[in-house]
């Protein structure tokens, strides 16, 4: 079986039941695990991989405004791959490439691959979806296995938080400008690791929220994951942004300028030395 995986999440499922060789082809987004970045990229992203973050948010905008999509398909690469299967989504047309996005390149096939579109809106579907590929790859074994290794190490965080009475208040971004808390199944995450959610609704899309809204979640832990980003590019793109808003090289904790060597050594460096200590 010859298998094209557009979505990061099936590309790590995939590779979890044991597809190393059979997966020929990915999106420009699968990086994980580390083989995955040998495979084929045949979706790319029509987004300036350097525009800073409020650009890429009025872009995005203005290509949902327009009904058109925010990923092109290589269709020659995937031609040439010839799949017999191909995993896509359905769930957010900002994230990763759909099936509307397939239609005109698939529709000049001699003979179309199989679509398996997945759509999860919580853990539940999630651990669903881990089935549903196992299913259509006549993986359903390994899928099981995997989903009781799963729950296993689920079990064994549950007996780590036995006693401990209380559940931090945790809000998650997942975009900076404009804020936009993470949903879905994000709340679930954070409350099986022992935390709440201030502000994220389960089996809800994200959406934006203003500085306001945070401050008046009163978060102990404010957690930052923003889509698409590693944490290297997230830090980069924090320092990019202190540079235009003159802030830059200034302590986030304490307000005193940081060192110049700490920055020649740490560019993206938050904290002063002080300050970097304490956390």
């Amino acid at each position: 079986m010859r298998i094209v995986s557009l979505l990061p999440s099936a590309t790590e499922i995939l590779f979890a039941l044991g597809f190393d060789r059979e997966i020929v082809g990915v999106s420009h987004e699968c990086d994980f695990p580390a083989e995955a970045r040998t495979k084929r990229v045949v979706i790319h992203s029509r987004l300036p991989h350097d525009a800073p973050p409020l650009e890429i948010d009025r872009m995005v905008r203005e290509y949902v405004s327009r009904g058109e999509s925010l990923y092109s398909v290589d269709a020659g690469a995937l031609a040439e791959l010839e799949p017999d299967l191909i995993v896509t989504q359905d769930l957010c047309q900002v994230c990763a490439a759909s099936p509307d996005d397939l239609a005109a390149t698939l529709a000049g096939f001699p003979k179309p691959p199989e679509v398996l579109c997945l759509n999860p809106q919580d853990l539940g579907d999630v651990w669903r979806d881990i089935l549903w590929v196992g299913e259509a790859t006549c993986r359903g074994h390994e899928a099981e296995t995997l989903l009781k290794k799963i729950g296993t190490r689920l079990g064994e965080l549950e007996c780590q938080l036995e006693g401990v009475g209380h559940s931090p208040r945790i809000v998650i971004l997942e975009w900076l400008e404009p804020f936009y808390v993470a949903g879905h199944w994000v709340p679930e995450m954070i409350e099986v690791a022992g935390g709440k959610d201030a502000l994220g609704k389960k089996r809800t899309p994200s959406f934006r929220i203003t500085a306001e809204d945070v401050i008046d979640a009163a978060p102990e832990i404010l957690l930052i994951a923003q889509c698409g980003y590693s944490a290297q590019q997230a830090e980069i793109d924090s320092a990019l942004t202190k540079l235009a808003d003159d802030t830059y090289g200034t302590c986030e904790d304490c307000g005193r300028p940081i060192d110049p060597l700490r920055l020649e050594a740490k560019p993206a460096a938050r904290y002063c030395i002080d300050c970097a200590s304490k956390h």
